[in-house]
C-alpha cells in the first residue's frame, strides 16, 4: 500500500511538472515573456536542466535583458565544459550590437572544433539555431577536415537548401549517398522539393549533370537508380527505362523495378514505351505470373487502341495464351480480361457470360470467385439483365463482408438500381458507402448520391433523371453516339433544370473519348460560364485545363484555368494537383 501511495505521488508530481512546462511554452508563444521566465525559472529550480537554462536565456533575450542572459550563460560555463555555450555567449553580444566580441566568441568556438572534432555537431547546431548558417557550415567543414571519419554532408546539404544554393545541396546529399547508399530514398524525398516535371528547369539540369558525372567516375547502381528517378519526375520514361535496363543487367536479380516503371507508363497513357518495357519483361522473365501480367497489359493496351479490324488478331492472341498457359486458376485474371473483351469490345455478351461461368467451375479462392462474379455482373448490366446482375453482386457482399471488393459490389448494386430507375433504393445504398474504407468508392458513392438527391425531387415523374441514367448506361455499354444524342435531348427538353450541368459534363467526357475536342471545350466552357458556383465548376475547370495542356499544347490557357481552381475552389479535390501544375507551367521548382 505504501509503495502504491509513493507511486501515485510520483506520478502526480510528474504530471504537474509536465503541465507547468506546457504552460511556460504557451506563455512564450503568446509573447508573455515575464510569465514564461518565472515559470521556466521555477522549473529549473525544481529540476536543473540545460533545456530550461536555454529557455531562460532565450526568454531574457526576448525581454532585452542581455546582461542577465550573459550572467546565466557564464554561470553555466563554470558548471559544465560545453563549448557550444561560446556560441550562445557570442550571440548574446551580437544582440547587444557588439559584433567584435560576438565574432571573438564564434572564433573561439570554431577553435574548439579543431582541438576536439567531437564538439562539431553541438557547436554547428547552436550556430544553426541562431541562423548563423555560414558559421555552421564552417564548423561542419572543420569537423570533417580534422576527423575524416565524420560525415556532415546531410547537415550541410540542409543548410545549403536554406541558403538557396541548390547545386551544393545536391552535391552534399550525393556525397552522403556514396558513403551510405541506404540514404537513397530519403535523398529522393529531399530532392523532390527542388526538381519539377520540366526537364529544362535549372535544378533538374544541375542534378542531371552531377549524376552523369558520378556515373562516369564511379558507375554504382545507386546512381542509375537516382538518374532513373529524375527521368521519371520529368516524365522521360524512355530514358528512365535505359537506366533501369542498365541496373537490371548489372544484377539480374529482379524485374520488379522495371515492372513498376511499366505500370507508371500505363497510368500515364504512354503506350509506346509501356509496350517496349513489357516486351523486355517477356524477353527476360521465366516466371509464369510475371509473364502473364506482361501479356495481359500488352493485350489491354492493344484493345484500347484497336479498331474493329484488329479484334480478330487480339482474340487469336488470347487463344494462343490460353493454349500455352491453360485455363486454370493461375490464368484467372487473363480469363476475366478475355470476358471483358468479348462483352464490351466485340459486343458478344452471351459468349462472355458463358466463358466466365466455366471459369467459376475451377478451384478458385473466395476472392478469385468474387472477381469473376463482379465481371459477370457487369456483363449482365451491359445486357440490361439487371436482376441477374444484382444476384451476383449480392453474393459477393455475403461471401466477403467488409472487404474492398464487397464495398465495390455494393456500389454496383446501387449503380444497377440507378440504371433501373430505382433511385430511392440506390440512394439508400450510397449513403452507407459514403464512409467506405476505399476513398475511391466513397468518392464515387458521394458523387452518385448527390446526382440523385439533387435531381429526383425536381420532377415528380423524374423524367430528366431517368433519361440521364439511360444515357449513363449507354456510355457504360460503349454506345457513345447514342448516349450523346440522348444527352442532347435532355439539354433541349430540360434546359434550365438542375440536371443540365451534369448532362453537359457527361457529354464533354464523351466528346473527349471520341476526339471531338472542340465540342468538349464548348461543353466545359458552358459549365464554367453558367454554373460557376455549382458542384461541377471545378471539374470543368480542371478537365478543360487538361485539354489545353495535353491535347492542344496551349499552356497559358491551361495555367489560367488552374489558377482559377487555386483562388476560387480551395476545397476542390483538384486543388493540390492544380496548384502543382500551375507552378510547373509557371516554371517553379516543385514536385
Amino acid at each position: 500500500m505504501q509503495r502504491l501511495i509513493i507511486y501515485i505521488a510520483f506520478f502526480c508530481c510528474g504530471f504537474l511538472f509536465s503541465q507547468n512546462e506546457q504552460l511556460a511554452d504557451e506563455y512564450f508563444k503568446r509573447g508573455e515573456f515575464e510569465k514564461a521566465l518565472l515559470t521556466y525559472q521555477k522549473l529549473n529550480d525544481s529540476k536543473r536542466s540545460s533545456k530550461y537554462i536555454y529557455k531562460i536565456i532565450e526568454t531574457l533575450q526576448q525581454l532585452e535583458r542581455y546582461d542577465e542572459a550573459q550572467a546565466v550563460i557564464e554561470q553555466r560555463m563554470t558548471e559544465i565544459n560545453y563549448p557550444a555555450l561560446l556560441v550562445e555567449l557570442g550571440y548574446n553580444y551580437q544582440l547587444k550590437d557588439s559584433m567584435a566580441l560576438a565574432n571573438k566568441y564564434y572564433d573561439q568556438a570554431l577553435l574548439k572544433v579543431e582541438e576536439r572534432p567531437s564538439y562539431t555537431y553541438g557547436i554547428a547546431k547552436k550556430f544553426e539555431d541562431h541562423s548563423l548558417l555560414d558559421r555552421a557550415l564552417e564548423a561542419y567543414k572543420k569537423g570533417m577536415e580534422y576527423n575524416p571519419d565524420f560525415n556532415f554532408n546531410m547537415q550541410m546539404a540542409r543548410i545549403y537548401g536554406e541558403q538557396g544554393n541548390i547545386e551544393l545541396l545536391f552535391s552534399n546529399y550525393i556525397d552522403y549517398i556514396e558513403i551510405k547508399p541506404s540514404f537513397l530514398s530519403n535523398a529522393k524525398r529531399a530532392f523532390s522539393d527542388f526538381v519539377s516535371e520540366n526537364k529544362e528547369n535549372e535544378n533538374n539540369l544541375i542534378l542531371r549533370k552531377l549524376l552523369l558525372k558520378k556515373l562516369q567516375s564511379n558507375p554504382e547502381p545507386f546512381w542509375y537508380d537516382l538518374l532513373s528517378w529524375l527521368y521519371i519526375q520529368q516524365k522521360e520514361y524512355n530514358k528512365a527505362f535505359i537506366q533501369e535496363k542498365a541496373l537490371y543487367k548489372r544484377s539480374q536479380e529482379s524485374l520488379s523495378r522495371i515492372i513498376d516503371l511499366a505500370l507508371t507508363t500505363v497510368q500515364e497513357n504512354e503506350d509506346a514505351i509501356a509496350n517496349a518495357i513489357f516486351s523486355f519483361v517477356l524477353e527476360n522473365s521465366q516466371d509464369i505470373d510475371t509473364r502473364l501480367t506482361a501479356h495481359q497489359y500488352l493485350l489491354e493496351m492493344a484493345i484500347k487502341n484497336a479498331q474493329n479490324d484488329d479484334f480478330k488478331a487480339i482474340d487469336e492472341e488470347f487463344q494462343s495464351l490460353f493454349q500455352q498457359y491453360g485455363k486454370y486458376e493461375q490464368t484467372i485474371a487473363l480469363q476475366i480480361a478475355y470476358g471483358n473483351f468479348l462483352a464490351f469490345h466485340k459486343h458478344q455478351p452471351k459468349a462472355a457470360s458463358d466463358f466466365l461461368k466455366k471459369s467459376l467451375e475451377l478451384q478458385l479462392s473466395t476472392f478469385q470467385e468474387a472477381t469473376v462474379k463482379l465481371k459477370l455482373g457487369d456483363i449482365l448490366v451491359f445486357q440490361e439483365r439487371f436482376n441477374e446482375a444484382l444476384i451476383y453482386y449480392t453474393q459477393i457482399q455475403a461471401n466477403l463482408k467488409n472487404s474492398t471488393i464487397s464495398q465495390e459490389a455494393r456500389f454496383k448494386v446501387a449503380k444497377t438500381s440507378y440504371y433501373k430507375g430505382d433511385f430511392d433504393w440506390a440512394e439508400s445504398q450510397l449513403k452507407i458507402l459514403k464512409s467506405s474504407t476505399s476513398q475511391l468508392i466513397a468518392n464515387d458513392a458521394l458523387e452518385l448520391k448527390l446526382l440523385i438527391s439533387d435531381n429526383k425531387d425536381e420532377d415528380s415523374l423524374r423524367t430528366a433523371l431517368k433519361l440521364y441514367s439511360k444515357a449513363d448506361l449507354m456510355a457504360f455499354q460503349n454506345k457513345t453516339d447514342e448516349s450523346i444524342q440522348l444527352l442532347d435531348k435532355i439539354l433541349n427538353d430540360h434546359k434550365g433544370e438542375s440536371i443540365e450541368d451534369q448532362a453537359l459534363f457527361m457529354q464533354a467526357k464523351l466528346y473527349e473519348k471520341t476526339q471531338q475536342i472542340d465540342k468538349a471545350i464548348g461543353s466545359y466552357q458552358y459549365i464554367i460560364d453558367n454554373y460557376r458556383n455549382d458542384i461541377l465548376a471545378d471539374d470543368a475547370l480542371f478537365y478543360l485545363a487538361e485539354l489545353y495542356q495535353n491535347q492542344l499544347d496551349q499552356p497559358e490557357k491551361a495555367k489560367e484555368l488552374y489558377e482559377k481552381i487555386i483562388f476560387n475552389h480551395e476545397d476542390s479535390i483538384y486543388f493540390i494537383e492544380a496548384r502543382k501544375r500551375f507552378r510547373m507551367l509557371r516554371g517553379d521548382a516543385i514536385n
